[in-house]
């Protein structure tokens, strides 16, 4: 059990940055195996919860690729995936739409409105919040990239003091709906609205300088050497997307970016609240 002197250490390193980030907006993308894990979602929601508490304006942006594996499964739909993305073909976009929007969505309110905090779940459908066009030459389906964010619906939630909980499904003008990365959504949000922050939640430690060597972890890089890792293909596989999805965050005038392993229990303020923090932040 921790003692009292070590809770208000804590509370006193915490405090300078509770006062920085009061009133600022940051956007975290949930994911990965946290999702999958009651401890570890238990203590995300809390952390969500604790954020808004202090005076931070978070935003989530969710995926939710196990529970759409889950039900592809339980119609006998075969998930296919190319480079690492989804192909999604009609059917399959209709399973999506129906477990990100109508489930994975409404059990992450559910959860962060449990510890007395107010969510409010929307899809990038709502509002026309998400508009995509889509990706590359279309052999990916319904798969969609981002072309504008139209943040108009956040403002107010926010204001009011509501978490904003995004699904990461797009439309176009005729209402065309795509199937979008959730690392790429938040980046695109978290530029719309000119946040303090973007946070992923990741299965890994953050960028390793030496691949599976977690001891070689980059705690702050800037811009330029994230760019480099890529070059020189430190970076590569999944955390390339999560990189590139960071730096072009960046660029549009987020001021860092954290990438952060949410296996670990209250991963989210450890980054946040602490000296140390605990995966990679690029820095504009």
């Amino acid at each position: 059990m921790m003692d009292d002197s070590l809770r208000v250490s804590i509370l006193s390193e915490a405090l300078p940055y509770i006062q920085s980030f009061s009133g600022r907006k940051i956007v975290v993308k949930y994911g990965g195996s946290i999702m999958e894990d009651e401890k570890l979602k238990k203590a995300f929601f809390r952390d969500i919860a604790l954020l808004s508490s202090v005076g931070v304006c978070p935003i989530v942006i969710h995926g939710g690729g196990p529970e759409i594996n889950r039900w592809l499964n339980k119609l006998e739909i075969s998930p296919k995936f190319e480079n690492g993305l989804r192909v999604t073909d009609e059917k399959t976009m209709e399973i999506v739409e129906m477990v990100l929007m109508g489930r994975v969505n409404k059990q992450i309110v559910r959860g962060i409105n449990k510890t007395g905090a107010l969510a409010a779940g929307i899809s990038g459908l709502d509002g026309n919040l998400i508009q995509s066009r889509e990706l590359g030459d279309g052999s990916h389906g319904l798969v969609g990239e981002v072309t504008q964010i139209n943040p108009e619906l956040l403002d107010p939630l926010i204001t009011k003091g509501y978490i904003p909980v995004i699904s990461s499904i797009g439309s176009t003008a005729d209402g065309i709906s795509h199937n979008i990365n959730a690392d790429f959504v938040a980046g695109e949000v978290a530029a719309s609205i000119n946040a303090e922050k973007l946070i992923l939640l990741t299965d890994t430690p953050g960028i390793l300088k030496k691949r599976d060597d977690p001891n070689s972890l980059a705690k702050q890089i800037n811009l330029k050497e994230a760019r480099k890792f890529i070059e020189e293909n430190i970076v590569s596989n999944g955390m390339l997307p999560k990189t590139e999805c960071c730096i072009r965050a960046l660029a549009q005038g987020v001021k860092a970016a954290h990438i952060i392993d949410g296996r670990i229990e209250h991963s989210l303020l450890l980054e946040i609240f602490t000296n140390s923090g605990i995966g990679t932040m690029i820095n504009a």
